[in-house]
């Protein structure tokens, strides 16, 4: 089920524009068009849900596999990431922004705290196209 004002929903019938790195029967997974960090990519259900407490729980595990798997991808390739971070924003309180139930999967260096903190302020695209594409090749590898 989509609906027609989620932006998510349109990526996933791909009616809207998205730099898609991973996608499956259960999930979509794409570039944040305002990343944190180089790699910044959102997993999303195929199936809207607007928040945890509407989620279908048959959901949790596609949806966190697919954020390992870019996470792997992630720290395994010339991404260099030393870590994650994996958050799921629930709500207004809690900053989410679009109402469809998302992971954020943000690639972390060793010593990042300050250019992390600031990339929540500064949040600029660079060039997702080619982004996308080595992202895409580090997840192929993994196969």
């Amino acid at each position: 089920m989509t609906h027609d004002a989620c932006v998510f929903c349109d990526i996933v019938a791909e009616r809207g524009p998205a730099h898609v790195v991973y996608s499956d029967d259960d999930v979509v997974a794409f570039l944040d068009r305002a990343p944190v960090a180089r790699g910044h990519t959102l997993v999303v259900p195929r199936t809207h849900s607007s928040g945890l407490a509407d989620l279908d729980p048959s959901f949790g595990t596609p949806l966190l596999s697919a954020a390992q798997r870019i996470a792997n991808a992630l720290k395994g390739s010339e991404f260099g990431a030393d870590g994650v971070n994996l958050a799921l924003n629930d709500g207004r309180a809690a900053m989410q922004t679009v109402f469809h139930t998302h992971v954020h999967v943000v690639p972390r260096r060793s010593g990042d705290k300050l250019t992390f903190a600031k990339g929540f302020l500064t949040r600029r695209p660079g060039d997702l196209e080619s982004t996308a594409a080595q992202l895409r090749t580090a997840i192929a590898a993994q196969e």
